[in-house]
């Protein structure tokens, strides 16, 4: 079992966005090195159509994803993921044999909405 990371303070929390987004489109990305699918995430007006790699092929088709809600850091800087430029990072958590699984609200918000 993971151990819990060292204490930080509210402050610190508030400075990480996380946002819950529809999947508006998946597709496979068989060039990454490990097995990936790019998304692109609809935040609503705000923040607009934000894309994404994520190794959540155990678990996910691209077809399956699109309409899903997921939830996203939507503020570190974009990183470069092969030929893909990823904007945010899709969050999710380890089953028991360590696939992805998504975190996404339970029931349907407006995109754009911030976790409190």
């Amino acid at each position: 079992m993971a151990e819990a990371t060292d204490q930080i303070g509210f402050d610190d929390f508030l400075k990480v966005d996380i946002r819950a987004g529809t999947v508006i489109d998946a597709q496979p990305y068989p060039e990454a090195r490990k097995p990936a699918i790019k998304l692109w995430v609809d935040f609503g007006e705000e923040i607009g159509v934000r894309k994404s790699s994520a190794q959540i092929t155990v678990h996910y088709r691209p077809e399956d994803l699109i309409g899903r809600q997921v939830m996203a850091v939507v503020n570190f800087p974009p990183r470069q993921i092969g030929s893909f430029m990823s904007e945010i990072l899709v969050l999710g958590a380890s089953d028991s044999e360590g696939a992805i699984v998504l975190l996404a609200p339970d029931k349907k918000v407006p995109n754009g909405s911030r976790m409190h």
